[in-house]
């Protein structure tokens, strides 16, 4: 640990507060959940209940190590978000812009192949099974509009 605070850190290209727990402060990286960041300190040997402005860069270069290759430090694949990729057929973990962009080439894939899960995206439904009788009307008129005219006498 180093002695001087640093307010904002960077790691792997996303600005992290540094006033947070390391573990909450790896989390504000997205693709990385509270359970893989807390996985990730202890694979690189840091304390979780220290403040994140505190690591040093040498820790920081680590923790971006462990995120860029996770499997390679063991953790375990149930952790990675992105499991028996279509394309290659590897175990992935991927963050932030790749992980967008990865999300939405499969959303575009399923359209395209015109599966259930695809229908119910082109269409704006519910995708897992939710109830939509109720619910789930975003921008649609919900009840019944009743209109007034004026009659004649």
């Amino acid at each position: 640990m180093s002695k001087e605070f640093r307010h904002i850190i960077r790691i792997t290209g996303t600005d992290v507060d540094g006033a947070l727990k390391a573990p909450y402060a790896l989390t504000k990286i997205k693709g990385i959940s509270l359970n893989l960041a807390n996985a990730i300190l202890k694979k690189a040997g840091i304390d979780p209940d220290v403040r994140a402005g505190f690591l040093a860069e040498a820790k920081v270069e680590k923790i971006e190590e462990i995120i860029k290759e996770p499997t390679k430090f063991g953790l375990p694949n149930w952790l990675l978000n992105k499991r028996k990729d279509l394309e290659t057929g590897k175990d992935l973990h991927l963050i932030r812009a790749d992980l967008t962009l990865r999300t939405k080439m499969d959303i575009d894939k399923m359209t395209e192949i015109k599966s259930w899960r695809g229908y119910r995206h082109a269409y704006g439904l519910k995708v897992r099974g939710q109830r939509t009788r109720n619910t789930g009307r975003k921008g649609k008129a919900v009840g019944v509009r009743v209109t007034t005219k004026k009659r004649r006498m």
